[in-house]
């Protein structure tokens, strides 16, 4: 689940994803994939990043989805037979891929933005 409340206000307020991922502090592929839902938020993190963006943590929580872990999962070393794989797998995976690839769309535009800036 996406941390529409927290973009939404990180935005507003003026601030990227890195300036955000060094108050938690992680890298900003980290912060993105918080924000983004599919690496969880502690509550310290949650109390942090409200302390920084100068609001009630209301503003900004979102409750946790739960979340399906996968253990172990099955490679494919059979020439392109996948053993005990499901589609269920494949999906989960595309979707992760797909939300990584608008991620790192969204952190180009932003690296751009910042070249742009810094050119003036």
């Amino acid at each position: 689940m996406q941390k529409e409340k927290l973009r939404t206000v990180r935005k507003m307020k003026g601030f990227t994803q890195q300036q955000m991922a060094e108050v938690i502090p992680t890298d900003v592929s980290n912060y993105s994939r918080k924000e983004n839902g599919t690496v969880s938020i502690t509550q310290t993190e949650w109390n942090k990043l409200a302390q920084f963006l100068e609001v009630p943590i209301e503003e900004i929580y979102e409750e946790e989805e739960a979340k399906i872990v996968i253990e172990n999962p099955v490679f494919n070393d059979n020439n392109g037979v996948n053993v005990g794989n499901n589609n269920a797998t494949a999906n989960i995976s595309n979707e992760l891929s797909i939300e990584i690839i608008k991620t790192m769309q969204e952190y180009i535009g932003l690296l751009k933005e910042e070249i742009e800036r810094l050119k003036k």
